[in-house]
């Protein structure tokens, strides 16, 4: 994302553990659990926040709480970084994106406590993107699947759950245009196409010349299992709208 957007903006951004990142000036170091992060806004006076934290889930929601009391009273928008699992509670369809959220796990109710902090700021402040699975040429995902090839590790793919998917490569993209239009809401930014689980990681496999991979068919129910959210409100242009075979692409290694 930092790439995408570096030409066009004037960027900053946060580093914790990794030190390569503390000689480069736009980069500020911040730890979430022993830091304020409005020292680091204080500094910057951002017109935007872009919020893809990861840590410890409750010091994630008291850094919300701070960043939206400082945007109820300064010029700033943020844009929260969310999932497709704030629905993981509703297995038998796709979830749009003004559909009730509720989750059984963790992780989804932490990102539902988040999203609704936000919604009690006027629209026209906060975007939240719900992502699903992301997967890049080297991140950390694909580079797992990889590793377990190589070890002999079986991986554990899920045959019973219809997801769709995303690429690094192809969010920043959205991402990009969603600030240059200056565009709000909530944005399901997921391909526009469906698959198993299994069936993607398999294709991947495939695709990356993989030999000798060996599988862990997880059964959750007997019964199909949707982990889907799909845009029906707030559609991007036709050029930045994703499929499943694009994403693959983006992971073809010549």
């Amino acid at each position: 994302m930092y790439r995408e957007l570096y030409p066009y903006f004037n960027l900053f951004g946060t580093y914790c553990s990794a030190s390569r990142f503390s000689k480069q000036k736009n980069f500020f170091y911040y730890n979430l659990e022993d830091d304020n992060v409005l020292t680091v806004v204080k500094k910057v006076k951002p017109q935007l926040i872009i919020s893809c934290l990861r840590g410890p889930f409750e010091a994630q929601v008291a850094c919300h709480k701070d960043l939206v009391e400082y945007i109820q009273n300064f010029d700033c928008r943020l844009m929260f970084i969310s999932s497709t699992n704030v629905f993981d509670a509703f297995e038998h369809y796709p979830s749009y994106e003004f559909d009730k959220t509720l989750s059984e796990s963790p992780y989804g109710r932490f990102k539902i406590k988040i999203e609704n902090s936000l919604l009690s700021l006027v629209p026209s402040k906060y975007v939240i993107a719900r992502l699903p699975m992301v997967f890049g040429t080297n991140a950390p995902r694909t580079r797992e699947i990889e590793a377990q090839v190589a070890s002999g590790t079986p991986i554990e793919v899920f045959p019973n759950t219809i997801v769709n998917v995303t690429s690094d490569r192809k969010l920043s993209q959205q991402i990009h245009y969603i600030i240059n239009q200056k565009l709000t809401g909530i944005f399901h930014l997921g391909s526009s196409d469906l698959i198993t689980h299994f069936d993607f990681i398999k294709r991947i496999v495939s695709r990356r010349k993989l030999k000798g991979a060996v599988f862990k068919q997880i059964f959750t129910t007997n019964q199909m299992r949707y982990l889907v959210a799909l845009p029906k409100e707030n559609k991007l242009p036709p050029h930045l709208h994703v499929s499943y075979e694009s994403i693959l692409e983006d992971l073809y290694l010549p």
